[in-house]
């Protein structure tokens, strides 16, 4: 939504007690803009427009916002997205229809979305907002890559067998109710009091139709449908300290429940089976949760000490459902402690250490699938265990001169680390089923280094505008503390420079991004999915060239342009090769995007 949005906040690890101790990995919140944002200058009408494209899917996008002011104390504000792409490019070459494509098979994506806000401000104690939304995406895809080759090969079995075409669509939706009530209390427990009550209704269904040689053609219709009901309360209270400090006292309770079912049927089913039938059973997650925070602030120093309770429930239902459906439940005390200490007005010292808390999702704790003929299948684990971590961050950040700079080192400590699809058993073999699981690995750590800043360049400054060095680094380590393997989820280290221009008339900026090769080292070859494990494929380094520039028009108009990956260079991402081969034909059909450009414009009233 970049018509409406007023940007994000990105949390590192599970350090939030009031967002959730499930972020493992860490958070964004994205904040969207609310009508006063475009009634400034005593407005009563206003908003912004906007179109972008994009080559690299030959993606347009419109873009709307309008608000109003209807009296003292009702503002309303309607956002509309519109947006149609093909298949995203990469530097694939071979276009043949068949198995061996290693170019993007033909799609067609189409987008839009109506959010709608009122604002009621009864008085000055007082807010009430009332949000509601809704998104539908379709997809159609022509899979030329599921082709057979010709001539068909094999036994009598597999030639009737033969792909001839195969053709899908997806469709998605989500619609979402909500209110946030914002209370300025002034009492003794509570000085302000924050409400939310969201429903939201999400569908998911899928379609393809295989025309098969001989045999009979095949059609997969899966659906997915989630219903959430979210309730949140969230209190606040300043207490003033001798000495200048004060304490801010956040403390509240989070309930989420959300319904959760799915739907196979068709025409064909895959042996052994009969449409239709679910994937994992119906399911009802309800997650429930109690947290303080006090943020205490000195003249030279804060402390933030937190502790969040969650609990969680996880109830399947057998009806229809051909695995073993397991319940789990289960709950954790994670408690947290930030801090920041200003060594010099230009430089200040943070850390933070906090532990979190992440149940296993319906799908991996009771997913069952089974391929009689290919000879494989997916179980539930009845044993998954909730994953539960502790993370330590410790870093500087400040100005000095021309230098602005923020670096830090951490570590991530996870116990009973969920890995999903893993191989627990089986050859491949008739009688014999390569059976895959969710599992917990016992421990696991991650360990790793970021630094970012810029440098001012002497004498940019005035109405020619001003220079700078952009940079950034961060690099990861992930090992499974049990066998001293690597997490192949870890991404190669990057490392970014630049040069940018700000100045009255806008912005440019040229970005050179490098990404060191993934090392053997690093990859847990055995675990990676590659049949046999050596041949996985290892992406080499890489540094692109992107050039982006803003043109302020006027007040009120701006165009934003950009180049990616200036030189066409060709490449790899290591998430989306994990598992393939280096000797797979079809290799370059994970590659990225070549030279690309993209352009908006954007216009406030």
């Amino acid at each position: 939504m970049w018509a409406c949005s007023n940007g994000f906040e990105i949390i590192k690890g599970p350090a939030s007690a009031l967002y959730g101790s499930d972020g493992l990995a860490g958070m964004v919140n994205f904040i969207t803009l609310q009508p006063e944002d475009f009634l400034t200058k005593g407005k009563t009408i206003g908003g912004r427009a906007g179109i972008n494209y994009s080559s690299d899917d030959s993606g347009l996008g419109l873009g709307a916002t309008v608000a109003g002011k209807a009296s003292d104390s009702l503002q309303w504000m309607i956002n509309l997205q519109l947006s149609g792409a093909k298949e995203l490019d990469n530097k694939g070459s071979n276009d043949v229809a068949n198995v061996d494509r290693t170019t993007p098979n033909p799609q067609k994506d189409r987008s839009k979305s109506v959010l709608a806000k009122f604002v009621f401000q009864p008085s000055g104690v007082q807010k009430h907002t009332f949000a509601l939304q809704h998104i539908d995406q379709q997809s159609d895809y022509e899979l030329l890559s599921t082709r057979a080759k010709k001539p068909f090969t094999g036994s009598a079995t597999q030639i009737a067998g033969a792909v001839l075409d195969t053709v899908a669509d997806t469709n998605q939706s989500r619609d979402r109710l909500s209110w946030e009530g914002r209370f300025k209390l002034g009492a003794t427990l509570a000085d302000n009091l924050q409400s939310v009550v969201s429903l939201q209704k999400a569908k998911s269904r899928s379609v393809a139709k295989e025309d098969r040689n001989t045999a009979a053609d095949r059609v997969r219709d899966v659906t997915y449908n989630e219903d959430t009901v979210q309730l949140g309360v969230q209190a606040e209270k300043m207490i003033r300290m001798d000495g200048g400090a004060a304490q801010k006292i956040t403390y509240g309770i989070d309930h989420v429940r959300t319904d959760v079912t799915n739907l196979n049927t068709g025409v064909v089913p895959p042996f052994g089976e009969t449409f239709p039938l679910k994937r994992f059973p119906k399911t009802t997650d309800t997650t429930t949760a109690l947290f303080i925070q006090n943020e205490i602030v000195g003249e030279r120093w804060s402390l933030i000490p937190a502790l969040r309770w969650d609990s969680f429930n996880i109830k399947p239902s057998q009806t229809g459902f051909a695995g073993v459906a397991t319940a789990l439940s289960g709950s954790a005390l994670s408690p947290k402690l930030g801090g920041t200490f200003l060594v010099t007005p230009e430089w200040t010292l943070f850390g933070q250490w906090a532990t979190g808390f992440r149940a296993p999702t319906p799908d991996q704790l009771n997913r069952f699938f089974e391929n009689v003929t290919a000879f494989y299948k997916t179980v539930p684990n009845p044993n998954l265990k909730p994953e539960k971590a502790r993370s330590i961050e410790l870093g500087i950040k400040g100005a000095q001169g021309p230098w602005a700079l923020e670096a830090s080192v951490y570590r991530s400590s996870y116990r009973d680390f969920i890995k999903d699809n893993q191989v627990v058993g089986g050859t491949g073999a008739p009688g014999n089923p390569t059976v895959f699981q969710s599992i917990n690995v016992q421990n696991a750590s991650i360990q790793g280094l970021e630094f970012k800043g810029q440098y001012r360049l002497s004498g940019s400054s005035g109405t020619a505008g001003k220079w700078s060095v952009p940079f950034a680094y961060a690099q990861s380590k992930g090992k499974d503390s049990a066998t001293g393997k690597p997490l192949n989820s870890i991404e190669p280290a990057k490392f970014n420079l630049g040069l940018r221009h700000e100045a009255a008339w806008g912005s440019v900026s040229l970005i050179a991004a490098h990404t060191s090769a993934k090392k053997a080292a690093d990859v847990d070859l055995a675990g990676a999915g590659t049949n046999p494990a050596n041949t996985q494929f290892l992406p080499g380094s890489v540094t692109t060239l992107d050039l982006t520039t803003q043109w302020k028009i006027n007040s009120a108009l701006r165009l934003n342009a950009a180049v990616s990956n200036l030189t066409n260079k060709k490449y790899w991402r290591w998430t989306d090769v994990q598992g393939v081969s280096s000797t797979a034909a079809f290799l370059d059909a994970y590659t990225q995007p070549g030279r690309k450009f993209s352009v908006s414009l954007v216009a406030d009233f």
